[in-house]
């Protein structure tokens, strides 16, 4: 008969402190580590912080000056940077005729579809602006240039090429929402339909570094879209050729249909005067199939 054994009476019960001695030193090195890294040695904050003040806000805008406070760290080692002036003149004689001589050459070349009503040009001293309708350029809800579109937008390159006048492309819909794998909403549809025209001036032999693509979606409405007709105008895009770069990004921050030419002037020259930021007023247009409301153009403002 086996013996029977002799319940151990000498057990330790304190090896559990062992594991929890372990873990409160892991934590403990944790928290070090994390100390460690949050902490911020404010004097070299300071120096970087200024460092890279200098980088983006060089002396004059001429030249990039590294932190160090050599010259040449962007683009090249040593190569100047071109700032855009801080005011721009009036526009001489030149200037003025050159852009009135493009908009008569852009009425003769778009002359078939100006009196079909599908593109509208309108223009000034400061820029030039081409609305297409964009049942011409694309089927509904897609961004893909249709097949018939091609001679409009060949002629509307060949008013580009062998100039330097800086263009964007401006896209706007109605106000019927879409929803879609590919746009989400009118946001995306604009700008995609804005950057295909975009596009394809680049192969028709534009510079793409002349050129940008912004869509405003279904905010900036030309028509009333309380009729199948004006929802069908407020589906457009607007070519815009500006005199200069500066007169571009200030056209393209409010919109070529949104803002007059005195108030560029204005911004441009920096005047003491503000431009309000009231809503254009309301202009009633007689069309085929009634009276649609469109919001007058700038111009048409200042003589009221």
């Amino acid at each position: 008969m086996p013996r029977r054994r002799r319940p151990d009476t000498d057990l330790r019960t304190d090896r559990w402190m062992i594991s929890w001695a372990d873990f409160v030193t892991l934590l403990f090195a944790f928290f070090v580590v994390m100390y460690g890294l949050s902490s911020v040695h404010e004097e070299k904050y300071r120096q970087l912080a200024q460092s890279l003040s200098d980088v983006f806000r060089a002396e004059g805008g001429a030249r990039v000056v590294s932190p160090e406070g050599g010259e040449g760290l962007l683009p090249e080692q040593g190569q100047a940077m071109e700032a855009l002036p801080g005011t721009v003149q009036p526009p001489d004689v030149e200037q003025t005729r050159a852009l009135e001589q493009l908009q008569l050459q852009a009425e003769e070349r778009l002359h078939h579809w100006l009196e079909e009503g599908s593109v509208q040009i309108t223009g000034n001293s400061l820029w030039l602006a081409i609305e297409l309708n964009a049942s011409l350029l694309f089927e509904s809800g897609d961004a893909l240039p249709v097949i018939e579109a091609e001679p409009l937008l060949q002629q509307v390159a060949g008013l580009l090429v062998g100039r330097d006048n800086p263009v964007h492309v401006e896209g706007f819909t109605d106000n019927r929402p879409i929803s879609t794998e590919r746009f989400p909403s009118n946001w995306e549809l604009s700008a995609a339909r804005a950057a295909a025209v975009v596009r394809t001036l680049q192969l028709q032999g534009i510079r793409p570094e002349r050129m940008a693509a912004v869509g405003y979606g279904e905010y900036q409405p030309a028509y009333s879209n309380r009729t199948e007709e004006g929802r069908q105008r407020n589906r457009r895009l607007v070519v815009v050729i500006a005199r200069d770069e500066r007169v571009r990004r200030l056209v393209q921050a409010s919109g070529s249909q949104r803002v007059s030419e005195d108030a560029i002037r204005a911004l441009l020259t920096e005047e003491t005067e503000k431009v309000t930021g009231e809503p254009p007023a309301l202009e009633q247009v007689d069309t085929e199939s009634g009276i649609l409301f469109r919001q007058a153009r700038p111009e048409q403002q200042q003589e009221q």
